[in-house]
Protein backbone atom coordinates (compact mmCIF):
# COMPACT_ATOMS: atom_id res chain seq x y z
CA UNK A 1 0.00 0.00 0.00
CA UNK A 2 1.39 3.47 -0.79
CA UNK A 3 0.65 7.08 0.18
CA UNK A 4 -2.07 7.51 -2.47
CA UNK A 5 -4.12 4.70 -0.89
CA UNK A 6 -4.48 6.58 2.41
CA UNK A 7 -8.01 7.81 1.82
CA UNK A 8 -10.63 8.67 4.43
CA UNK A 9 -12.22 5.50 5.81
CA UNK A 10 -9.27 3.21 5.01
CA UNK A 11 -8.28 0.96 7.91
CA UNK A 12 -4.55 0.27 8.19
CA UNK A 13 -2.20 -1.38 10.66
CA UNK A 14 -0.16 1.29 12.47
CA UNK A 15 2.06 0.39 15.42
CA UNK A 16 0.41 -3.07 15.44
CA UNK A 17 -3.06 -1.53 15.99
CA UNK A 18 -5.92 -1.13 13.50
CA UNK A 19 -6.50 2.57 12.80
CA UNK A 20 -8.94 4.30 10.48
CA UNK A 21 -7.91 7.30 8.41
CA UNK A 22 -10.32 10.12 9.36
CA UNK A 23 -8.44 12.94 7.60
CA UNK A 24 -5.60 13.04 5.08
CA UNK A 25 -3.70 15.75 3.20
CA UNK A 26 -0.96 15.14 0.66
CA UNK A 27 1.78 17.72 1.14
CA UNK A 28 4.71 18.41 -1.12
CA UNK A 29 7.11 21.27 -0.65
CA UNK A 30 9.91 22.36 -2.97
CA UNK A 31 12.97 20.10 -2.89
CA UNK A 32 11.35 17.65 -0.45
CA UNK A 33 9.72 14.30 -0.88
CA UNK A 34 5.93 14.21 -0.46
CA UNK A 35 4.34 13.32 2.85
CA UNK A 36 0.78 12.39 3.71
CA UNK A 37 -0.45 14.15 6.82
CA UNK A 38 -3.17 12.10 8.51
CA UNK A 39 -5.45 11.90 11.49
CA UNK A 40 -5.92 8.31 12.58
CA UNK A 41 -8.57 6.90 14.94
CA UNK A 42 -7.75 3.68 16.74
CA UNK A 43 -10.60 1.28 15.91
CA UNK A 44 -10.32 -0.46 19.30
CA UNK A 45 -9.79 2.44 21.73
CA UNK A 46 -11.19 5.38 19.73
CA UNK A 47 -8.09 7.48 20.47
CA UNK A 48 -7.12 9.91 17.68
CA UNK A 49 -3.51 10.40 16.52
CA UNK A 50 -1.84 12.75 14.04
CA UNK A 51 0.91 11.23 11.94
CA UNK A 52 2.77 12.16 8.74
CA UNK A 53 3.64 9.22 6.49
CA UNK A 54 6.80 9.71 4.46
CA UNK A 55 7.35 8.60 0.86
CA UNK A 56 8.40 4.94 0.75
CA UNK A 57 7.23 4.17 4.30
CA UNK A 58 5.69 0.72 4.64
CA UNK A 59 1.92 0.81 5.15
CA UNK A 60 0.01 -2.41 5.81
CA UNK A 61 -3.73 -2.82 5.41
CA UNK A 62 -5.38 -4.13 8.57
CA UNK A 63 -7.14 -7.49 8.52
CA UNK A 64 -10.54 -6.04 9.40
CA UNK A 65 -13.85 -7.60 8.42
CA UNK A 66 -17.25 -5.93 8.55
CA UNK A 67 -20.37 -7.93 9.31
CA UNK A 68 -23.95 -6.72 9.14
CA UNK A 69 -25.79 -7.47 12.35
CA UNK A 70 -29.01 -6.57 14.15
CA UNK A 71 -29.05 -5.35 17.74
CA UNK A 72 -30.82 -7.78 20.09
CA UNK A 73 -30.29 -6.51 23.65
CA UNK A 74 -27.76 -5.24 26.17
CA UNK A 75 -27.21 -6.57 29.67
CA UNK A 76 -24.52 -6.58 32.37
CA UNK A 77 -22.33 -9.01 30.39
CA UNK A 78 -22.30 -6.98 27.18
CA UNK A 79 -24.16 -6.06 24.02
CA UNK A 80 -25.68 -8.81 21.90
CA UNK A 81 -26.22 -8.80 18.15
CA UNK A 82 -27.40 -11.31 15.54
CA UNK A 83 -25.31 -11.76 12.38
CA UNK A 84 -27.74 -11.12 9.49
CA UNK A 85 -26.19 -13.81 7.27
CA UNK A 86 -25.37 -16.69 9.62
CA UNK A 87 -27.98 -15.87 12.31
CA UNK A 88 -25.34 -16.47 14.98
CA UNK A 89 -25.31 -14.36 18.13
CA UNK A 90 -22.33 -12.02 18.43
CA UNK A 91 -21.53 -10.87 21.96
CA UNK A 92 -19.44 -7.73 22.38
CA UNK A 93 -17.90 -6.58 25.64
CA UNK A 94 -19.62 -3.68 27.41
CA UNK A 95 -16.45 -1.55 27.45
CA UNK A 96 -16.41 -1.56 23.61
CA UNK A 97 -20.05 -0.55 23.10
CA UNK A 98 -20.85 1.43 26.26
CA UNK A 99 -20.76 4.87 24.62
CA UNK A 100 -22.89 3.67 21.68
CA UNK A 101 -25.60 1.78 23.60
CA UNK A 102 -27.69 4.92 24.02
CA UNK A 103 -28.27 4.91 20.23
CA UNK A 104 -29.21 1.25 19.90
CA UNK A 105 -32.80 0.10 19.61
CA UNK A 106 -34.14 -3.39 18.99
CA UNK A 107 -33.58 -4.80 15.47
CA UNK A 108 -31.40 -1.83 14.47
CA UNK A 109 -28.84 -2.78 11.81
CA UNK A 110 -25.17 -2.01 12.51
CA UNK A 111 -21.77 -3.00 11.14
CA UNK A 112 -19.54 -5.04 13.46
CA UNK A 113 -15.81 -4.57 12.86
CA UNK A 114 -13.71 -7.65 13.56
CA UNK A 115 -9.92 -7.49 13.81
CA UNK A 116 -8.16 -10.87 13.68
CA UNK A 117 -11.58 -12.54 14.08
CA UNK A 118 -12.47 -10.66 17.30
CA UNK A 119 -15.17 -7.96 17.45
CA UNK A 120 -13.45 -4.65 18.24
CA UNK A 121 -16.14 -2.03 17.54
CA UNK A 122 -19.48 -1.29 15.96
CA UNK A 123 -20.33 1.27 13.30
CA UNK A 124 -23.72 2.92 13.68
CA UNK A 125 -25.66 4.65 10.92
CA UNK A 126 -24.76 8.37 10.94
CA UNK A 127 -28.36 9.44 11.60
CA UNK A 128 -31.01 7.44 13.44
CA UNK A 129 -34.63 8.07 14.32
CA UNK A 130 -35.78 7.80 17.94
CA UNK A 131 -39.15 8.49 19.55
CA UNK A 132 -39.51 11.12 22.31
CA UNK A 133 -40.74 9.51 25.54
CA UNK A 134 -40.43 12.54 27.83
CA UNK A 135 -40.57 16.23 26.98
CA UNK A 136 -41.20 19.09 29.40
CA UNK A 137 -43.98 21.47 28.32
CA UNK A 138 -43.00 24.52 26.27
CA UNK A 139 -42.94 27.85 28.07
CA UNK A 140 -45.17 30.57 26.61
CA UNK A 141 -43.20 33.63 25.51
CA UNK A 142 -39.93 31.73 25.53
CA UNK A 143 -39.41 31.79 21.77
CA UNK A 144 -36.68 34.40 21.25
CA UNK A 145 -33.46 33.07 19.78
CA UNK A 146 -32.40 29.45 19.68
CA UNK A 147 -34.15 28.12 22.80
CA UNK A 148 -33.95 24.39 23.52
CA UNK A 149 -35.12 21.96 26.16
CA UNK A 150 -33.84 18.53 27.20
CA UNK A 151 -36.00 15.65 25.91
CA UNK A 152 -35.65 11.93 26.68
CA UNK A 153 -35.74 9.45 23.82
CA UNK A 154 -36.85 5.80 23.76
CA UNK A 155 -33.32 4.49 24.40
CA UNK A 156 -32.81 6.77 27.43
CA UNK A 157 -30.68 9.24 25.48
CA UNK A 158 -31.28 12.87 26.47
CA UNK A 159 -30.83 15.53 23.75
CA UNK A 160 -31.43 19.26 23.57
CA UNK A 161 -34.29 19.87 21.14
CA UNK A 162 -36.32 22.92 20.06
CA UNK A 163 -39.22 24.03 22.27
CA UNK A 164 -41.90 22.77 19.82
CA UNK A 165 -40.86 19.10 20.27
CA UNK A 166 -43.40 17.12 22.27
CA UNK A 167 -43.84 13.60 23.60
CA UNK A 168 -44.47 11.10 20.79
CA UNK A 169 -42.48 13.02 18.14
CA UNK A 170 -39.79 11.11 16.25
CA UNK A 171 -36.42 12.88 16.09
CA UNK A 172 -33.40 12.37 13.86
CA UNK A 173 -30.21 12.24 15.94
CA UNK A 174 -26.56 12.31 14.79
CA UNK A 175 -24.75 9.29 16.29
CA UNK A 176 -21.32 10.93 15.95
CA UNK A 177 -22.06 13.67 18.49
CA UNK A 178 -25.45 12.72 20.00
CA UNK A 179 -27.13 15.95 18.89
CA UNK A 180 -30.62 16.67 17.59
CA UNK A 181 -30.70 17.09 13.79
CA UNK A 182 -34.38 17.51 12.92
CA UNK A 183 -37.86 16.23 13.55
CA UNK A 184 -38.58 13.24 11.32
CA UNK A 185 -41.60 13.50 9.03
CA UNK A 186 -44.51 11.53 10.43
Amino acid sequence: MDLNDLKIGTIILWEKQPVQVIWSNRMRTAQRKPVMQTKLRNVITGKVYEYSFKFGESIDEADVNREKASFLYADAEGTHFMNNETFETVDISKDITESQEKFLKESMEVQILKFNGQPVSIELPIKIELKVTEAPPSMVGNSGGNVTKPVTLETGLVVDAPMFIKEGDVLRVDTRNGEYVERASQ
